[in-house]
């Protein structure tokens, strides 16, 4: 119904079908290097170092971050909820799968990034739905971080940023803020449901007691 959302579509369908490629590339590589399709026994560096590529544009990691605040500022609340939650379930779960054959220095490195595009982009913003993307984009860096070495602790990570991040939305769509203007006034509304938001970008951002 709007110019924006059908952008925000259009990109999206773009990055996703390209990291599907990607993904379908690095295990016809592999099948063609060792005989067999399964992926989590993969050897080759080449096949692993696409695979984490394809998985990183999947889920917006750094430096393939870029996609994800646009596609996010396009959409309605609801959208933005699935697309940040439901969307991350199944690039995770490969993550996690082939957690210990992945290129380790490459997912540090991106992970790295990944907190620091998170924490940088979200500080010069005006729009609720940009700051929820970068902070997702945050998010995913550290469970990158932590995937090689303890996958637990990554799904861990996952289950309590999903929780979190849906808590957020649900907020914001029930207060009707899409930018930090409704959101400062909002209190003035529902003050309990504005205390509650605060508790909640707290958790989000990890300050005691809430870490």
């Amino acid at each position: 119904h709007h110019p924006r959302a059908t952008e925000s579509a259009t990109k999206y369908f773009l990055t996703q079908a390209t990291a599907s490629a990607l993904l379908l590339f690095s295990a016809a590589m592999n099948a063609w290097m060792t005989g067999e399709w399964t992926i989590t026994n993969m050897n080759s560096y080449t096949p692993t170092t696409i695979l984490t590529i394809a998985l990183a544009i999947k889920l917006g990691i750094a430096p393939f971050h870029l996609w994800l605040p646009d596609v996010l500022q396009g959409l309605d609340m609801m959208t933005c909820l699935v697309l940040s939650t439901w969307q991350k379930l199944a690039p995770m779960a490969l993550l996690i799968l082939t957690s210990h054959q992945l290129n380790t220095n490459l997912l540090t490195l991106m992970a790295l990034a990944s907190a620091i595009t998170g924490g940088w982009g979200a500080l010069n913003q005006t729009q609720m739905r940009k700051i929820m993307a970068y902070s997702s984009i945050a998010h995913l860096g550290w469970m990158t971080l932590v995937i090689s070495f303890a996958p637990g602790l990554a799904l861990l990570n996952l289950m309590i940023y999903l929780l979190m991040t849906s808590s957020m939305f649900m907020m914001l769509m029930t207060l009707n803020a899409t930018n930090m203007n409704k959101l400062s006034i909002s209190w003035l509304k529902t003050p309990t449901l504005a205390a509650s938001m605060m508790a909640g970008l707290l958790s989000l951002g990890g300050l005691p007691p809430l870490s």
